[in-house]
């Protein structure tokens, strides 16, 4: 299971990695016509628009499988394993709910501008809603992975804090990590020398 959600991400990766690319086109694209021929890609802005709701969407379904939302585990990371536990299936329950709301209400805008054209594309504005979708089930998928290995206690310990304080704070541990790991066998060389 987790080796098929795996590829999955890399495929959302793949997929984010094209709209970004084609959105990078469509607006240089769209500046270069503008400032040489005085004309331009009538679509461009609409279009960019669009996928870069997707991108963040998609990138959001990514970043939870990863664990690398932002969050603050100042106070849960001091907590026992058991308060831990309890603060992460509180923490999953209630973004469930969210997803939830999110998820009905996505679904009843997408509903609602299933008939609504955008003005220069002529596309459904659904599109834009149906992102929401695409991310409520999917997050919720991962949630409830998530929320169900922890209940059958298939999580370690220091997975039970699922968020990054900042990607500088992760930085900074993998460096005194890697320091803490040649430190020892520095003080043995050391060692061997004064022999």
């Amino acid at each position: 299971m987790n080796r098929w959600i795996d590829r999955a991400c890399r495929g959302l990766e793949a997929v984010i990695a094209a709209m970004l690319a084609f959105m990078v086109v469509l607006v240089f694209g769209n500046v270069v016509l503008r400032y040489l021929f005085n004309s331009g890609i009538t679509v461009s802005e609409e279009v960019s628009r669009w996928l870069f709701i997707w991108m963040t969407f998609l990138g959001a379904i990514v970043a939870l499988r990863e664990h690398g939302h932002l969050g603050v585990d100042m106070v849960v990371q001091r907590l026992p394993a058991w308060a831990k536990k309890i603060c992460l299936a509180l923490g999953h329950v209630l973004m469930l709910f969210i997803l939830w709301l999110l998820l009905q209400g996505s679904l009843a805008q997408t509903r609602i501008n299933w008939d609504v054209t955008a003005p220069t594309t002529g596309a459904s504005m659904a599109i834009v809603y149906l992102s929401c979708v695409v991310f409520a089930v999917c997050a919720g998928f991962l949630l409830l992975l998530d929320l169900w290995r922890l209940l059958t206690g298939q999580l370690d310990e220091n997975e039970l804090v699922m968020v990054q304080e900042s990607e500088e704070a992760v930085q900074l541990q993998q460096i005194l990590a890697a320091e803490a790991g040649e430190l020892p066998a520095a003080a043995a060389h050391v060692r061997k020398g004064e022999k």
